[in-house]
């Protein structure tokens, strides 16, 4: 009888503590919306950026270089990336440039190592390389679509195993993944794409989980950003009904918002930010409802 009474003692104590942990996350979570947070300086740390050739990547690395980071630029397109290093070597940054096919594991682990002989630890990973093919399902070939799981998602999986042991033995470090909105709600004309993005989520979201359960107490964070049509041109054809609510995202400013969010150490943003939000409200709604009003917001792509 005392155990059973003992027993049920703990676990209301469990509760309690769980309930007021709960409001004060909550409202440390308000302070921090209205005061604002922080952001970390990233001065001489070592940021890898997949895919800076163009588009997103070659503004975050622009915009880390003018932070005082250590750029390291890799991309498939040697010629492009090279520009990259170039322009910013020219403003005075410190920039090293590697041509790299992030889907050859052998080749990103390879890499790996010359970027530690040459340059040092990588501190802050952006994995930001993609493709989006953009058609109905049935059209996309085994072929596209085995190239998009390669370097949407396995490619993750290779630089997590070349930079991730590192920046867990010096217990610092910050990883950041390129999904999208297409990874949180399915989008037509995108099937194996979003199937990647949403890997990319889940993926992030479950290492992230694995190494705040660690018992070695791992400071490393993870962001995920999710972004909506960002105007690079790896969209064709995209479409939004009231361009004066969701507009295309400039390069410039995708990069930006991503920068914020990785100084400020929160673990998925949208861009533009109220679109996650959105997404949960969208959730509690019956789906008929939900696909109401995504018909009349009519945003998307159409086929390429």
């Amino acid at each position: 009888m005392f155990l059973k009474v003992y027993s049920i003692t703990i676990l209301l104590l469990d509760v309690l503590s769980l309930v007021v942990k709960v409001i004060f996350a909550v409202l440390e979570s308000v302070y921090q919306t209205i005061a604002g947070v922080a952001e970390k300086s990233v001065a001489n740390e070592i940021v890898l950026i997949t895919g800076t050739g163009h588009g997103i990547g070659k503004e975050l690395a622009h915009q880390y270089a003018s932070l005082g980071a250590i750029v390291v630029c890799w991309d498939i397109n040697q010629e492009e990336n090279d520009k990259t290093v170039h322009e910013l070597r020219k403003i005075g940054a410190k920039a090293y440039g590697y041509k790299c096919d992030v889907s050859d594991r052998d080749a990103v682990l390879t890499l790996a190592r010359k970027v530690k002989e040459e340059v040092g630890e990588v501190s802050i990973l952006v994995n930001n390389a993609g493709i989006m093919p953009c058609h109905p399902l049935l059209q996309h070939n085994p072929q596209e679509i085995r190239k998009i799981y390669e370097i949407n998602v396995f490619a993750h999986f290779w630089m997590l195993e070349a930079f991730l042991p590192s920046m867990i033995q010096n217990n610092h470090g910050h990883i950041v993944a390129l999904s999208s909105m297409a990874g949180v709600m399915g989008i037509p004309n995108l099937v194996p794409y979003c199937g990647s993005k949403y890997a990319v989520r889940g993926l992030m979201e479950s290492l992230s989980e694995e190494l705040r359960e660690d018992a070695r107490q791992i400071d490393i964070k993870f962001t995920t950003i999710f972004p909506f049509i960002v105007d690079t041109g790896l969209c064709k054809k995209p479409r939004t009904r009231f361009p004066f609510l969701l507009s295309f995202v400039p390069a410039q400013t995708a990069a930006s918002a991503i920068i914020t969010a990785q100084r400020r150490n929160y673990s998925e943003v949208s861009i533009p930010r109220g679109l996650l939000y959105l997404n949960n409200i969208l959730k509690l709604f019956p789906l008929r409802a939900s696909q109401h009003m995504k018909d009349f917001f009519d945003s998307g792509v159409d086929s390429d």
